[in-house]
């Protein structure tokens, strides 16, 4: 019974958490969005160097699409000439320094972490996609056009109050929180089960801090496992508290929000299968970095 009490007071609480972050982060987001418009975004995007990825990298982190918003996006930004390499920034960028996934990180792990977090995969994402463009990742490109899906309906027209815009903010975020809700209440779930019944040194003694190999294969296990970040992040809470090292987790999030299977479906259609297996690399090392640097600095 006070196993039980333990993992429902945990899955109460840390849902309440999440439910008030993600449609807090989400609501500011679908704001913020609404004064740049997507013409500014290509704008921003078309600058070459380092600054271009620089920017890549930050657009990405301020738009946290699903995988068919995204990759549309992509082919969009490619086919109006913007460079190879802020392009690439853009695409790693998108699913690992997505708003919400960076305040729950700072939220549930701490302050420290959410920012070990944000350096490790925005600098990933600004040297990779440098890296990417030098090594000619740009001849691996299909030649395809964007089609008419479901996911690319007209874009509506933006209202010009602001208490307009909170509405229609507020509503983007419900929706989101609304598609989400079933993977985080999973999420939470198995957290509050690990948390409650798990015994603590069985946890220690395979992915504790002591084991150099923790990292590696959480991130090997988090790429295949896809498991969203609204699921992975309860759960790998559950998994610091009982013994799991912080850089393991920190692998396992990375991994399985990185390498999303919709996603890399949807590269395979618009890149050639060595530019989709160098992205599965680019998330791999991302993930053992993001995981050794948070075990070295927390």
């Amino acid at each position: 019974m006070n196993n039980f009490l333990t993992a429902l007071q945990y899955f109460l609480i840390i849902t309440a958490e999440l439910t008030v972050l993600f449609l807090g982060i989400s609501a500011m987001v679908a704001l913020v969005l609404m004064y740049v418009p997507k013409a500014k975004l290509q704008q921003w995007l078309s600058r070459r160097g380092y600054l271009g990825n620089l920017l890549g990298a930050g657009i990405g982190a301020l738009t946290p699409f699903c995988a068919c918003s995204t990759i549309p996006m992509t082919l969009g930004f490619l086919n109006a000439g913007a460079p190879f390499g802020p392009v690439m920034s853009f695409v790693i960028a998108s699913p690992l320094l997505n708003p919400v996934i960076i305040a729950m990180v700072a939220t549930l792990m701490g302050l420290k972490a959410g920012l070990i977090y944000f350096a490790v995969t925005f600098l990933g994402a600004i040297g990779f996609g440098i890296v990417l463009e030098r090594l000619g990742g740009a001849r691996f490109v299909k030649n395809v056009r964007i089609k008419a899906g479901c996911c690319q309906a007209a874009e509506p027209a933006v209202p010009t109050t602001f208490k307009a815009k909170l509405k229609i903010a507020w509503g983007s975020a419900w929706s989101d929180f609304r598609a989400v809700l079933a993977y985080l209440l999973v999420g939470v779930g198995i957290g509050a089960v690990i948390y409650g019944y798990i015994p603590q040194e069985m946890i220690t003694r395979i992915a504790g801090p002591d084991n150099p190999f923790a990292i590696p294969i959480a991130a090997v296990i988090g790429i295949p496992l896809y498991i969203r970040a609204e699921s992975a992040i309860p759960i790998g809470l559950a998994l610091a508290q009982k013994g799991m090292s912080l850089g393991a987790v920190i692998a396992l999030i990375i991994g399985g929000a990185g390498m999303a299977i919709p996603e890399m479906a949807m590269l395979a259609g618009i890149f050639r299968k060595r530019l989709v297996a160098s992205f599965v690399l680019v998330i791999f090392l991302t993930a053992v970095v993001g995981g050794y640097a948070f075990n070295r600095f927390i």
